[in-house]
């Protein structure tokens, strides 16, 4: 009897367990949710059914009609393709040079790396407004070479938005945290083996970091992804400036909420993107890769 009753308890548990987590997704999706309704309605449309359940749902006049005219309103395309570029060369580059940096300051021995990495730790506390106007100058008198040959300033361009970025003190964080954790005898044993500092890296190291990689690829992606002050501040042309720059083309003159709706669902597309390649990417590392004691 107390078996058929723990057996009963256990599809009870897993019912209740499943149930919570169907509960609080659907808390987190149902802004998205809204926002695409939203998009194919009319504005009338869409201020009326925001009191009832009505605006989740896909009732009334249904339309692409927003969309369209939200790409006549602005070059929304030019805007998305800046910023997935801006926001993929960053992650990037900024992943091999944190881990870079993070793999010496873990692994190599050499005068001074605590006190140099405590001050990148440091460098967390400090806000970005308070540095914003010197980095400015700073960029706005560098020389750069390109296609047109040696140029004064960085202002107006994609390396403005991507170079002061590729290093920070969190990624750095999150990578030394993590390689601290990783057993000392992978390290002795490839160095047995023969192989280089960039050779223990590359090939030992990193296989194993994809936990990381993924965190600090999502942190990373949404912070570059989801910058205003400093695109607002190095680009003037619409050429290279990013999706939340072009949002305040919507907001000027008369506010159209059903465009406002449908450049959000547009801007959103590569964030989803981004987290579903990722995850998956995340959940095929841990499969595939592991650390034997």
């Amino acid at each position: 009897m107390a078996a058929l009753r723990s057996f009963g308890a256990r599809p009870l548990g897993l019912v209740l367990r499943y149930a919570l987590l169907i509960a609080v997704a659907l808390i987190f999706i149902f802004p998205i949710v809204f926002m695409v309704m939203s998009s194919l309605k009319p504005d009338q449309q869409l201020l009326t059914d925001t009191s009832s359940l009505r605006a989740f749902l896909p009732v009334g006049d249904i339309s692409l009609d927003n969309y369209f005219a939200a790409f006549r309103r602005a070059p929304v395309g030019l805007f998305l393709f800046n910023s997935v570029l801006v926001t993929t060369v960053t992650v990037a580059l900024s992943l091999f040079v944190c881990s870079l940096a993070a793999f010496s300051f873990t692994f190599l021995s050499w005068r001074g790396r605590e006190v140099i990495l405590a001050i990148i730790i440091a460098t967390l506390i400090v806000p970005f407004e308070t540095i914003a106007i010197p980095l400015l100058m700073v960029v706005n008198n560098l020389p750069w070479i390109g296609p047109e040959g040696l140029t004064m300033g960085w202002l107006n361009s994609y390396h403005v938005q991507i170079v002061p970025w590729i290093a920070d003190g969190l990624t750095v964080f999150l990578f030394v945290q993590y390689f601290k954790d990783l057993p000392r005898d992978l390290i002795e044993a490839a160095r047995i083996d023969g192989a280089t500092s960039f050779q223990i890296y590359a090939q030992v190291i990193m296989p194993i970091a994809g936990p990381v990689l993924a965190t600090a690829a999502i942190l990373k992606f949404l912070a570059m992804y989801n910058q205003y002050l400093w695109p607002l501040m190095v680009t003037q042309s619409e050429q290279f400036r990013p999706v939340m720059i072009g949002l305040q083309y919507f907001f000027q003159l008369n506010i159209a909420w059903g465009e406002v709706m449908a450049y959000l669902s547009l801007i959103t597309i590569p964030v989803l993107a981004f987290y579903l390649l990722l995850q998956r990417a995340f959940i095929t590392s841990i499969a595939s890769t592991g650390i034997k004691g």
